[in-house]
């Protein structure tokens, strides 16, 4: 994070002013993105657990669909299959919440359309369709999640250099502006004070 130029700092009392004023707003700023990131890290947390948790479902759910759609296959082939898929898509519907300015996908639902108008091939057709119907729902869910969990990440990295940028270099940078300043400001006092004293001190002898 680059500072500004030391020609911008105003001399004398003006240059003062100037420091403190962008030192409560720098100050200000930490607070705020201290508070962002405090709310923010559960909440990846929360979402990196979830996340996992997901992603077994996912797996669980994609192993029993695997397993009923092949009994399904080996029972009627995959003329059975075929006569069970349905004609119109599934359509996935997200469900979205801002947290701290980041829009995340909370949750995620599917429609599913219809059933096939043909009857069941044999009895492994429904529960296999039953099976695929939550695997895709699972899988759904977890790229809403994995979405959340990278929009987090994200929005965590750049609220932690943002921070990092203003405690490390903004602020240090500020304080040791002031104190020069401060320094230069009662070195002029005492000259003053004893440019004062010395035309007195003229002024009395003549």
């Amino acid at each position: 994070m680059s500072m500004p130029a030391l020609s911008r700092v105003p001399p004398g009392r003006a240059g003062r002013l100037w420091l403190r004023r962008r030192q409560a707003v720098a100050e200000r700023g930490r607070a705020q993105l201290d508070r962002k990131l405090r709310i923010l890290l559960p909440q990846q947390q929360s979402q990196r657990m979830r996340a996992s948790r997901l992603e077994q479902q996912c797996a669980d759910t994609w192993a029993e669909a695997r397993t009923w759609v092949l009994r399904a296959a080996l029972l009627g082939g995959e003329d059975a299959l075929r006569s069970a898929a349905p004609v119109d898509e599934a359509q996935a519907r997200v469900s979205w919440q801002v947290v701290m300015g980041v829009d995340l996908p909370i949750d995620a639902d599917v429609h599913f359309p219809a059933p096939s108008r043909f009857p069941a091939a044999n009895a492994a057709v429904v529960p296999a369709t039953d099976a695929v119907r939550r695997a895709v729902l699972a899988a759904v869910r977890l790229a809403a999640a994995e979405e959340a969990l990278r929009r987090l990440d994200a929005e965590v990295g750049v609220t932690r250099r943002r921070l990092r940028a203003i405690e490390t270099h903004w602020l240090p940078w500020l304080e040791a502006e002031r104190a020069r300043l401060e320094l230069a400001l009662e070195q002029d006092e005492q000259d003053d004070g004893l440019r004062l004293r010395r035309a007195a001190a003229e002024g009395g002898t003549r």
